[in-house]
């Protein structure tokens, strides 16, 4: 019986395949070494902050236009998940409700009755994927994707040059959660808890290791980001690499970048741009610490360009850029638990509809932590550069170029014991 549903599905992905799509395919690694001198990819990146709702309209139906419109054929990777056949069979129908013509792709380390590693170098597998117009890899556990689609000793597995190839020829690939973080180059791995990220930094192979790299070498890319407080550990992370920008994007919520590389937010909520190109650390200072780091809150419907760095509001909030008004309060703007549940978007928004030039955002360890000696305080401060926009219906904002401290504070005492 086995024998027989391994045939019919071999035989379902023949029909997939275009005829000739096989011929003249490059050896599995050699998209590695030839990536230095490839043209850059003309396909689309759909990167989603997790929470997908299945009537996210904006962000399905892009997804679909991106990859050709109704029938395009999108591979569906469910390549993270625990349970992978049924999370992967739920998106293809909600692919299908939109229009495309999806379809499963049996690469996961979770797969019951399934070898992932003779799985991603099937050449008949890797035809199905290359001849489609899209992928969309699910949620889960990043770890995974990359352990099935990546080979042990660090090249791509045919599969996944299948996957780079539709990219670079302009189609689309798509990834929700743990697939978006596969998106950069480095990827958290196995990360700890943000505030113990902060305790104790991150490390290559253990907290961190290589993603797939989509979107480039340059920009770090991080999901469920503010509604978990997760910029605090992006700091780090991108600090340990090098890197000088970076995104995360909000549950619900989508990051389209174009082949220009410009970024588009889609959906409910917004993303975060962290940007530490003239920042610094003083390591004669005890505990992390970094200055001058600048932070933008692009909310649905705003366009960032990464190539020039130039920002442009949404059409909502063209007319909307704030000034200077006399009735702005000037009472302490300050966030007890900064790491909290969606809370550094509203200390941004009250900073600035207030006279004060600071915020003040504090994070521990909590009363039941296991680190409760060492705090963090993070200072927000409007500079000469900083600008915000908004729109009155629906009520929204858009803030660009706030300065982030961050420093060690030294409490002094257990607070498990207070």
């Amino acid at each position: 019986m086995r024998m027989l549903i391994h045939f019919l599905f071999h035989a379902v992905l023949l029909l997939a395949v275009p005829a000739g799509a096989g011929a003249g395919a490059a050896p599995a690694g050699a998209a590695d070494a030839a990536d230095a001198a490839a043209d850059p990819p003309r396909g689309s990146l759909v990167i989603i902050g997790g929470g997908l709702r299945p009537d996210n309209d904006a962000v399905w139906q892009r997804i679909v236009a991106l990859a050709g419109g109704p029938g395009a054929r999108i591979a569906v990777f469910a390549s993270a998940a625990a349970d992978p056949a049924p999370v992967a069979a739920a998106i293809v129908d909600y692919l299908k409700r939109y229009g495309a013509d999806a379809f499963q792709v049996p690469l996961a380390v979770k797969l019951a009755d399934s070898d992932y590693r003779r799985a991603a170098d099937d050449p008949l597998l890797a035809d199905a994927v290359r001849g489609a117009a899209g992928v969309f890899f699910s949620g889960g556990d990043q770890a995974r994707i990359t352990q099935a689609l990546v080979r042990p000793d660090g090249s791509r597995s045919a599969v996944l040059d299948a996957v780079w190839d539709l990219y670079r020829r302009g189609g689309v690939v798509a990834g929700n959660s743990a697939g978006a973080a596969v998106m950069s180059s480095t990827m958290f791995y196995a990360p700890k808890t943000v505030f113990a990220t902060l305790r104790g930094g991150v490390r290559e192979g253990e907290e961190i290791a290589p993603g797939l790299g989509f979107i480039g070498n340059d920009v770090f890319v991080d999901q469920h980001f503010l509604v978990r407080g997760r910029f605090a550990r992006m700091i780090p992370a991108m600090l340990a690499k090098g890197y000088k920008y970076g995104l995360g994007i909000d549950e619900n919520t989508a990051m389209v970048v174009d082949p220009q590389r410009r970024v588009e937010i889609v959906g409910s909520k917004g993303a975060l741009l962290v940007d530490l190109t003239r920042a610094s650390t003083d390591h004669a200072r005890p505990g992390f610490n970094v200055s001058n780091a600048v932070i933008s809150y692009l909310d649905r419907g705003d366009l960032y360009d990464l190539a020039s760095h130039t920002f442009t509001p949404s059409a909502a909030k063209a007319g909307g850029k704030l000034g200077a008004r006399a009735d702005l309060g000037a009472e302490p703007v300050f966030s007890p638990d900064i790491l909290g549940r969606n809370a550094l978007v509203p200390l941004m928004e009250n900073l600035m509809n207030n006279r004060r030039s600071e915020a003040i955002g504090i994070a521990t360890s909590g009363r039941n932590g296991t680190l409760p000696e060492l705090g963090f305080q993070f200072t927000l401060s409007k500079t000469r550069d900083s600008v915000a926009y908004a729109a009155a219906a629906p009520y929204s904002y858009s803030i660009l170029r706030m300065r982030l401290d961050i420093r060690a504070l030294d409490l002094g005492q257990s607070l498990s014991t207070q």
